[in-house]
């Protein structure tokens, strides 16, 4: 930004106003970009707005008197039905939390379980999964899964404050973290209220207070020796036998509720042996073999179902690029999978949904007849442009897939899962 910052070291307030910290926070906010507050400025409008007033906020902050300003929520549907509930600050705060962030996130992140890999600095879900996959071949083949209830909307915040002000002594700065957490919410018919639980999903520091206020039930865990992995609020649990796995779940449920005051959704937590459980979109076999999970599966089909809708009216290049970006993200994280067999499957699907793309796409009986002439059909295969099955079925005819074979959609850039990822070997 071209706005002038503090460049006073003294405390974590002055830390956090340094003014190489608020250029890095700036940076990252523009980056994220992401739609505007409840104040309605965006990313462009929010930077005229603090060239002119950034010292007279800065200075509100120093004397404690900085107020944030009310998130807006967003509902958002979730992939399995529901909506969630997304808060979204105003770039201002976001830029500030942003800014607490990069100064906390060290010093808390130290202190941490080597059990939780969930918006930590680097850590990521495939560490999770194969630290997962190392229990299960040491023979712990029951697992206990804990999803917590609306856990982000349900954290206390007395509890969060308490563990955040061991290690943050400053209390004008503990106080702006207690005046974010309850800044009020505003829906989109205007209607505001006032927070008394939970951290909102869209702030940046969300993450971290999230990992700190559930790093209490990994220090409980840790305590009682078992082997665990958490992602956020994915809880996994080894076990090595079924009664174990019970007595652990039962434990922990109860003091969830006592020490976190938090419950655990009982339609989706349970025991059971880890070849029918399922962590982070995979699905872990006893013989340490890595498969999709059923989930993962749907959510990819109602990707391709969504990416290969010829009414969209998308331009091929842009197409080409859309299904790119999307195939090449998914494949990177679920590179991991053992079983070529799935992809392969997968990817056939796929394929269909792209000749069926093509086929709408030629439009009528004379555009499809070009279209294939073009493509090096001749002869009484040309039949097929007047056939009257729907552009489904014909996907899988073999006139179609002899226009368009395999090597065809990859060489114009329509690549699958089993072009991209390599089946691992099982250890």
């Amino acid at each position: 930004m071209d706005t002038e910052w503090t460049e006073d070291h003294e405390g974590l307030i002055e830390l956090m106003l340094w003014a190489d910290n608020m250029h890095q926070a700036w940076r990252v906010v523009k980056v994220n970009d992401g739609a505007a507050g409840a104040d309605g400025k965006d990313i462009a409008q929010t930077r005229e707005h603090l060239k002119r007033h950034w010292p007279t906020i800065a200075r509100q902050i120093r004397r404690g008197k900085y107020r944030p300003g009310a998130i807006r929520e967003v509902l958002i549907p979730k992939p399995d039905g529901g909506q969630r509930t997304l808060g979204i600050p105003n770039v201002q705060d976001r830029l500030i939390q942003q800014a607490l962030l990069q100064i906390l996130q060290e010093r808390f992140d130290g202190q941490m379980s080597p059990h939780s890999y969930g918006y930590r600095p680097g850590r990521n879900a495939h560490q999770a999964i194969q630290a997962a996959r190392g229990f299960v071949l040491q023979g712990k083949r029951w697992v206990v899964d804990i999803d917590l209830k609306d856990f982000f909307n349900q954290i206390d915040h007395d509890i969060l404050l308490r563990e955040v002000g061991r290690e943050v002594m400053d209390p004008k700065l503990r106080k702006l973290i207690a005046l974010y957490l309850r800044a009020p919410t505003r829906d989109a018919q205007g209607h505001q209220r006032k927070r008394l639980r939970g951290v909102p999903q869209g702030a940046p520091l969300s993450p971290l207070l999230s990992n700190i206020y559930l790093d209490l039930l990994d220090q409980e865990l840790e305590r009682r020796g078992v082997a665990f992995v958490r992602y956020a609020d994915d809880i996994a649990i080894f076990a090595g036998s079924e009664p174990a796995a019970e007595r652990i779940y039962e434990s922990v449920v109860q003091w969830l509720r006592k020490h976190l005051r938090l419950e655990v959704n009982p339609a989706k937590s349970g025991v059971g042996p880890t070849d029918g459980s399922s962590l982070l979109g995979y699905r872990l076999r006893s013989d340490g073999s890595l498969l999709l999970s059923p989930k993962a599966v749907l959510r990819y089909k109602n990707q391709v179902r969504e990416h290969w809708n010829a009414r969209r009216g998308t331009r091929l290049q842009q197409q080409r690029r859309d299904w790119q970006q999307f195939v090449r993200g998914w494949s990177n994280y679920f590179g991991l999978v053992t079983s070529g067999r799935t992809l392969d499957a997968l990817s056939g699907w796929t394929r269909r949904h792209m000749r069926k793309f093509m086929w709408q796409r030629w439009h009528n009986r004379a555009g499809r007849r070009n279209a294939l002439q073009r493509l090096g059909l001749c002869g009484r295969i040309l039949g097929i442009a007047s056939s009257r099955l729907g552009a489904w079925p014909l996907s899988a005819q073999a006139a179609l897939q002899r226009a368009l074979p395999n090597a065809r959609l990859a060489a114009w850039g329509f690549i699958t899962p089993s072009d991209l990822v390599r089946p691992q070997q099982p250890c």
